[in-house]
């Protein structure tokens, strides 16, 4: 790794941005040398579009970026850890051999050895080590403790592996007595990439952890020493497809990692500041601060949690509090779990009671065998949310509608549907069953001015219409857990999108009174 170094986002799009400023510089001087410069102004000149084009290049079709992996918080913060040596100004499957994939000594606390895919991909994606952070330069630094006058100090230094080298590093296990010196007379230490039993005196640094070798979804792998490392690399890898459950249980045997992951991947709402809670219900938590609040700060914090939403997978992203009222919390402690979380550590299954027997031949090689009970009781049981959307657009025919009244649609049909002939929220739907009504003006030609002015006076006849409203498609269903309607500037809102509007700002005002009348109610418990 002392010849590789990491580009990060800012740089990758300052080189676009770059290039796109090229070729607006280009187009600038074309049109300065065909224009006369005296009456010439900057706008006449400048057009923004190449740069504009390059950014949104980057953003939408560059192979480096990529939609987020949110199937659980583990398999999100994993993801914001990775990094490719595939993509522009990196190499191609195909140019890359084995010195490139292999694991080299360098890569000791700063990539990870085991996480990485199976298949073309390996070893040219990675994962970055648990402590591990990249530098102003680029390169990959990793933390060690600095051993003083043969002591174990609390002091931590970052090193690159440019500058590891020269040192004799002892592992983060080595036994050290109450003053931290090494109680051995051989230490296991690591020089130049290679390993060996050093004495006390040569040592300068000592691991932090033996975490620090291996990435954050490897760490939670308990007893990783004793795995194979391909079924380690499996495990780590299929941790991140697991699927969050409606009841989330914390394993009984983890490594300590669990809360960490789950509080750095913001799925579990921390505490940003100590104080008593004032209120809570599902969609909200509001704590009054009690230490000294700053100038121009509000002495209360409102924490919204989220409420069944769609994750990029289609997963549950759900967050139930934690808290009762009047009960104090400190900064930092748990308020809320989200997905795949339990008490504010991540629980990515359940831990079932697990028997390595033969039955009959019916979990031969690698079939696996589940009592009914956990279909009955919903021991794996996950939500999942789709979308589905429906636009009405003006057509040559005239504008199609969202309604209610839809031709050879019996009672029964439109049963779900309100006034505007939008589903309720609530709804339990079925296959086939229609989300939105909408209608598509049809006919053989375009209508003349009389004809439209005719159609507007004596209204419109249903021949002339047909359905084309939104159906949930086969093999779904569920309950409408939310309806979202948008609206173009100009065209006027029909009931349902005003009562939307209304619902948030309802909402936005409750959250604006209860801060209020909290701050009133602290002023006045202070005057007295």
């Amino acid at each position: 790794l002392g010849n590789r170094r990491v580009r990060s986002v800012g740089e990758l799009l300052e080189n676009q941005y770059r290039v796109g400023l090229l070729r607006m510089e280009r187009a600038v001087k074309e049109r300065m040398s065909s224009v006369d410069v005296s009456t010439v102004m900057p706008n006449d000149l400048i057009n923004a579009k190449p740069a504009v084009a390059a950014v949104r290049e980057f953003f939408g079709s560059s192979q480096l970026s990529q939609f987020m992996d949110q199937t659980n918080p583990l398999s999100e913060v994993t993801h914001k850890r990775r990094v490719s040596a595939l993509g522009p100004g990196g190499l191609t499957r195909e140019r890359a051999g084995f010195e490139v994939r292999d694991v080299h000594p360098t890569h000791y606390g700063r990539i990870c050895p085991i996480e990485t895919p199976e298949g073309p991909n390996i070893g040219l994606i990675n994962s970055l080590a648990s402590f591990s952070r990249v530098n102003k330069y680029g390169f990959i630094e990793t933390p060690y403790r600095k051993v003083v006058d043969h002591k174990v100090t609390d002091d931590v230094v970052y090193l690159s592996a440019m500058e590891e080298a020269k040192h004799t590093i002892a592992q983060a296990n080595a036994e050290l007595d109450g003053e931290g010196r090494f109680l051995e007379e051989l230490v296991s230490s690591r020089q130049a990439g290679e390993f060996l039993m050093a004495i006390p005196d040569n040592i300068t640094l000592m691991d932090v952890s033996p975490k620090q070798l291996v990435s954050v979804a490897a760490s939670l792998i308990p007893f990783l020493e004793n795995d194979d490392a391909n079924r380690a690399l499996m495990g780590s890898n299929m941790q991140r497809q697991a699927v969050p459950l409606v009841r989330a249980e914390a394993p009984f045997v983890g490594t300590g990692m669990e809360e960490t992951v789950a509080r750095d991947s913001g799925a579990a709402i921390s505490a940003r500041r100590s104080g008593v809670v004032d209120q809570v219900d599902a969609a909200r938590i509001v704590i009054r601060a009690t230490g000294d609040v700053g100038a121009g700060e509000s002495g209360v914090d409102i924490y919204t949690l989220m409420k069944f939403q769609r994750s990029n997978q289609s997963t549950c992203i759900n967050q139930r509090p934690l808290v009762k009222v009047g009960e104090f919390v400190n900064a930092g402690d748990v308020l809320a779990d989200g997905p795949s979380t339990e008490f504010g550590e991540l629980a990515l299954g359940r831990n079932a009671l697990v028997a390595f027997m033969p039955w009959n031949g019916y979990n031969y090689e690698d079939s696996i065998l589940i009592s009914e009970r956990i279909v009955k009781d919903d021991v794996f049981t996950s939500i999942h949310i789709d979308e589905f959307e429906v636009m009405a657009r003006d057509t040559k025919l005239g504008p199609e509608d969202i309604t209610r009244d839809i031709p050879n649609v019996g009672e029964e049909a439109l049963r779900n549907l309100d006034e505007a002939g939008i589903v309720y929220i609530g709804a339990e739907v079925e296959p086939g069953d229609i989300l939105a009504g909408k209608i598509t003006p049809k006919g053989e030609s375009p209508m003349t001015p009389e004809e439209k002015l005719l159609r507007a006076i004596f209204g419109e006849k249903a021949s002339d219409v047909r359905d084309t409203s939104l159906r949930l498609p086969p093999g779904v269903s569920g309950t409408v857990v939310d309806v979202r309607v948008f609206n173009r500037h100009g065209i006027d809102k029909d009931e349902r999108a005003m009562a939307i509007e209304r619902e948030e700002i309802e909402r936005l005002k409750k959250d604006s009174d209860d801060e209020r009348n909290i701050l009133n109610r602290a002023t006045w418990s202070r005057l007295k």
